[in-house]
């Protein structure tokens, strides 16, 4: 390539690259933390999103929730919208300094996900599938109950297991064993398991579904679903770390209910709104269901008097 050519080169990339740096000037952001089983079903919906308002950039960050609670009140990173896969995550770590309100929008069940390469796939069931985990030859994955719900979930649904099956020592065995594979989410242990790394995740089903795992149904009495299992699943607690360095935080078994609040200080409220009326609207709502996730009629925990204008009309549908 001769000079000229270079020099034309160099001015087409310039020119490339501040078209885009004006074009990305120009839309407003909204950046929302989330849950990591809640990455593919916002991803859609902030496809559709911004095809419809090409003014508006999402912006979406995921992690444990727990996690995503701690870049807002610890790092003080902007953010406009968190949605979590517990609700009491955010009344827990949010409320009443960060926000004043949460709205419920989905539910979840807790599964045993796995593939047609895990030792002992042909035989796993949801009677035995617990001692299959325990086995010295088969490796498990689970996430990390100090940053994300569907690891403390976990540890809930093997100390509810233990009463089931009437086993004492399941709880024990499986949170002993296998302690180098928790990792800080969920969505983590997925290329483990694709990769042969791990043979089963203790994981969502709605996660499970949408990267095409088997999965093991367990009994509605353990997997955490079911509203009228309420007084069992509330039997059992576990301990995560808390807002303050050596604080613990206590956390009882309850049916999953997800939820998604708008901070006090978000940046682009307006948009911020805008987008949660689409999202849990019946556009969102499809999207969820299309991705293994039951979604719930948004029911408003908290002070109303803190919804910002337009929140309402997500409940007057």
């Amino acid at each position: 390539m001769n000079k000229k050519n270079e020099l034309f080169a160099v001015l087409l990339i310039a020119c490339v690259s501040l078209i885009s740096s004006c074009t990305n000037k120009d839309r407003r952001d909204v950046i929302i933390f989330h849950a990591g089983s809640l990455s593919v079903p916002l991803k859609e919906a902030a496809k559709e999103y911004m095809e419809q308002n090409p003014d508006v950039n999402i912006i979406l960050e995921g992690a444990g929730s727990v996690a995503c609670t701690r870049k807002i009140t610890e790092l003080g990173k902007p953010c406009d919208i968190m949605a979590s896969a517990d609700y009491r995550v955010i009344e827990e770590f949010l409320m009443p300094r960060y926000t004043d309100w949460n709205i419920w929008f989905a539910t979840n069940e807790m599964v045993i996900a796995f593939t047609n390469e895990s030792k002992y796939s042909d035989i796993i069931d949801s009677s035995n599938w617990y001692e299959i985990l325990s086995r010295e030859d088969v490796v498990y994955g689970r996430s990390d109950p100090d940053s994300d719900p569907c690891g403390y979930r976990t540890v809930l649904l093997f100390e509810l297991s233990e009463l089931y099956y009437s086993n004492d020592s399941i709880a024990d065995v499986l949170l002993a064993k296998d302690r180098n594979m928790i990792r800080p989410k969920e969505v983590d242990l997925v290329a483990l398991l694709e990769t042969k790394a791990l043979d089963y995740i203790a994981q969502y089903k709605s996660v499970s579904e949408q990267h095409g795992l088997k999965y093991i149904t367990l009994p509605d009495e353990i997997n955490l679903s079911e509203p009228e299992f309420e007084d069992t699943y509330s039997s059992v607690q576990v301990g995560i770390t808390g807002k303050q360095p050596g604080e613990k935080v206590t956390i009882k078994g309850s049916s999953m209910i997800y939820g998604l609040t708008i901070l006090n200080n978000a940046p682009n409220r307006e948009d911020a709104v805008n987008f949660l009326n689409f999202f849990l609207g019946n556009e969102g709502q499809r999207i969820l269901e299309e991705n293994g996730q039951t979604p719930l009629n948004p029911h408003l925990e908290g002070e109303a008097a803190g919804l910002p204008p337009g929140m309402e009309e997500i409940f007057v549908r």
